[in-house]
C-alpha cells in the first residue's frame, strides 16, 4: 500500500531535476513552481506499484504540465511589452563550471535561444541534450512518434548551434575580477573603465515589460551600451540610495541593483575571452520577486 511519505520521498529526491525542467520549458522560476506543485498533486494520486522507474516518470509529468502552461501563456507572451527575457535564477551553489552541460543549460543565452524554438522542439532538445532520456521517454513526454522526435531533436540541435557561441566555462578568479571593475566603474561613472571591459559588439537586452523605464529594443555596440549604464547607475536615470551586489544568477555573475529594501533590477552579465559580451538586465517587477529564493538545479 502507499503511504504519502513514499510519495514525497520519491519527488524531493527528483525535485531538483524536475524544477530544472520546468524551469528550462518555462524561463519562469515561479512558473515552474507553479508546475511542481501541480504535478506533485498528479503523483500524490499514482499507484507507486506501475511506476517501474520514477524518475522518468515524473519528468513525463513535469513535461506535460509545463506544455500545458507554455500554450497557455502564449498569447500573454504575445503581448508582451519590449524584450522578453527569462525569470533570473538565483543559485544555491557558486561553481558553474561543476556541471559544465548543466549550467550551460540554464544560462540567460542558451535560455534566449530557446525562446526561439516551438514548445515540443524546446522540450526534446532539453530532455535529450540536457537530461539524456532516451527517445521512447520523450516522445511518451510529448504526445508524439519515436521517430517524429528523432527528426526534432536533429531540427533542434542544428537550430541551437547556429544561434549560440560555444559555452566555456570561465576562469572563476578572471570573471570575479571582470565583474568587480564592472561594478566598480557602473557605480563611479567611470566611462572609460567600462569601455575597457565591453566587447565591440556588447549587447545590452532590457526586460521590463512595460512596468519599468528600459530601452524597448536591444542595444548593440560598446559606446551605446556604455552610455546606457552610465545614465542607469551614474546619470539622471540614476535612482537615489542605489546599491550594487554581485551575485551568481543562471551560472553567471549578476549585479543586483536595490533602493532601501526594493530590487530595482538585475543585470546578468555574459563574459566571453574576458569581455562583457551581453548584458541582461531585468526590470520587470513581477520577475524579481523570485530573487530571494536560491534555488537548487540538477539533472
Amino acid at each position: 500500500m502507499n503511504t504519502h511519505a513514499e510519495h514525497a520521498e520519491r519527488f524531493t529526491l527528483f525535485r531538483p531535476l524536475l524544477f530544472t525542467i520546468a524551469y528550462e520549458l518555462l524561463g519562469s522560476a515561479t512558473e515552474a513552481d507553479d508546475v511542481l506543485q501541480d504535478s506533485y498533486l498528479r503523483w500524490a494520486r499514482v499507484d507507486l506499484a506501475t511506476v517501474r522507474d520514477s524518475r522518468s516518470y515524473l519528468a513525463r509529468l513535469v513535461t506535460r504540465q509545463a506544455l500545458n502552461a507554455v500554450r497557455a501563456n502564449a498569447r500573454r507572451r504575445e503581448d508582451y511589452v519590449g524584450p522578453w527575457l527569462p525569470e533570473p535564477l538565483l543559485l544555491d551553489q557558486h561553481d558553474p563550471a561543476a556541471d559544465v552541460v548543466l549550467a550551460e543549460s540554464v544560462s540567460m543565452a542558451m535560455l534566449v535561444v530557446l525562446e526561439t524554438l516551438g514548445p515540443d522542439e524546446r522540450a526534446v532538445f532539453v530532455l535529450r541534450e540536457v537530461f539524456g532520456f532516451d527517445y521512447d521517454e520523450i516522445a511518451a513526454a510529448v504526445g508524439r512518434s519515436v521517430p517524429t522526435v528523432h527528426q526534432m531533436a536533429h531540427r533542434a540541435r542544428s537550430h541551437v548551434r547556429a544561434r549560440r557561441r560555444r559555452f566555456q566555462p570561465a576562469d572563476a578568479a578572471r570573471t570575479a575580477q571582470v565583474t568587480e571593475r564592472f561594478m566598480t566603474a557602473a557605480a563611479t561613472g567611470d566611462l572609460g573603465g567600462l569601455l575597457a571591459l565591453l566587447a565591440p559588439d556588447v549587447t545590452w537586452t532590457a526586460d521590463s515589460g512595460g512596468k519599468a523605464t528600459a530601452a524597448r529594443r536591444p542595444v548593440v555596440g560598446a559606446r551605446k551600451v556604455a552610455a546606457v549604464m552610465m545614465d542607469l547607475f551614474h546619470g539622471r536615470g540614476q535612482l537615489p540610495g542605489l546599491r550594487l551586489r554581485i551575485t551568481t544568477c543562471n551560472s553567471v555573475p549578476a549585479v543586483v541593483a536595490r533602493v532601501g529594501d526594493h530590487t530595482e533590477g538585475v543585470f546578468l552579465i555574459e563574459i566571453i575571452d574576458h569581455k562583457i559580451t551581453n548584458v541582461y538586465a531585468v526590470r520587470n517587477p513581477d520577475k524579481l520577486a523570485a530573487l530571494s529564493v536560491p534555488r537548487r538545479i540538477g539533472r
